[in-house]
């Protein structure tokens, strides 16, 4: 069913890299939302307000909300289709996570109101007019909404859009809370106990769960999240498969909105190459990633020794003795300057945020073991953070 609307309805629905068809995908998903949550919230308020449960009246302006996240969700979508600008050169793919983060607060102010209505039925219980019209309007909002869920679900995951998929998880939890609300209809009916308030109770609960949850979701990436770590060990494989590329480092992926990624990274080839044709390989991955990815990258170019076997042997070396204050550590750049007193080891040492050894303290460990086999060298030491989600291993 999913795949004969996206056909229908969406143009050159294939090419998804298109910026014109991805918008095309999220207006098509949001116009879909808004049409079926206003049939459902009709349905719904009718049958709550004639047989006074406010379970199932509650339901019904979730779904109201629903219908009014959808209308945020298309503005969302259309803003950020609009192209860059002198004031924003990066685009406006941001607002697709904004209009994210307003669906997340619909959800969480809906659990707000439903929690604080289902305790005053608690407190002042009401009979609720049991019908079987009420149970086939739950039962078909049930498997709406389990349709929606997998509708949402995989157009948000083909354009990896966190609106999307945020529309999903919220229809998910439509199909529970609707589920206990047709569940609590029954069990007071032919049981003869009334659960209708506390139903409410735990459904708003689970909406305010879930909620808090789909902001965090959505703000991470505003904030900067580390970029997922299959996305760098698919960067980082892609650029060593390139010809004379030996290691690469300080990777940094910033995300300006889904399909609007730039990142640069550091790229090691021998020093005694032709630079003409170092650079001609740089080039073609830069080129590269943006074809067939659609990845922004600007590379590096680290020129290493690879003919002076002392730097090659004395690189490896202190790789492994800094391994003891913490595994993930490790160095890059490194090359010798000799003098007539004292030689110089310059190099970048990579350390994870979460290390509890000080800069100071890393930086004297490395000199005290260098100066204890070498007396007259002397370490200058760059501490490198990664702002990728794996540290790097040059050592491939």
């Amino acid at each position: 069913m999913t795949d004969f609307l996206i056909k229908r309805f969406v143009k050159n629905y294939k090419n998804i890299q298109n910026p014109t068809v991805r918008t095309a995908y999220g207006k098509f998903s949001s116009i879909v939302g808004i049409l079926c949550n206003a049939l459902l919230f009709a349905g719904k308020v009718i049958v709550g307000l004639l047989s006074g449960s406010v379970s199932i009246t509650a339901d019904a302006v979730n779904n109201l909300s629903d219908a009014s996240s959808s209308i945020i969700s298309l503005l969302g979508f259309k803003l950020a289709s609009r192209p860059a600008d002198e004031e924003h050169p990066y685009g406006h793919g941001r607002y697709e996570y904004l209009s994210g983060m307003m669906v997340a607060l619909f959800i969480i102010v809906i659990g707000v109101e439903l929690l604080r209505g289902s305790v005053k039925k608690v407190i002042n219980p009401e009979t609720v007019v049991f019908s079987w019209i009420s149970v086939g309007v739950l039962a078909f909002s049930v498997l709406l909404k389990l349709w929606m869920m997998f509708f949402n679900r995989k157009t948000g995951r083909i354009i990896n859009s966190k609106t999307l998929i945020a529309t999903a998880a919220d229809s998910r939890n439509d199909v529970i809370t609707t589920s206990a609300v047709l569940a609590a209809a029954l069990i007071s009916n032919f049981c003869g106990i009334e659960l209708d308030g506390w139903m409410g109770i735990a459904v708003a609960v689970f909406i305010l769960y879930s909620g808090f949850g789909l902001v965090k979701d959505t703000l991470d990436p505003m904030l900067g999240k580390a970029p997922d770590p299959e996305l760098v060990a698919e960067i980082k494989k892609k650029i060593l498969s390139y010809p004379g590329v030996l290691g690469t480092h300080d990777l940094m992926v910033h995300d300006y909105g889904p399909g609007r990624q730039f990142a640069s990274a550091h790229v090691e080839m021998a020093a005694e190459d032709d630079v003409i044709a170092s650079h001609d390989v740089i080039d073609n991955i830069e080129r590269d990633f943006l074809k067939y990815e659609g990845l922004h990258m600007v590379v590096h170019f680290d020129p290493i020794s690879t003919k002076d076997s002392h730097i090659n042997e004395l690189r490896l070396w202190i790789s492994e003795q800094i391994k003891p204050l913490d595994s993930r550590l490790t160095i890059h750049d490194l090359r010798i300057v000799r003098g007539t007193t004292h030689t110089n080891v310059i190099f970048d040492c990579l350390v994870p945020h979460d290390m509890e050894i000080g800069e100071k303290e890393i930086k004297q460990f490395v000199s005290n073991i260098v100066a204890e086999k070498y007396p007259t060298y002397y370490t200058v030491v760059t501490i490198d953070r990664s702002y990728a989600a794996i540290p790097h291993d040059t050592e491939e």
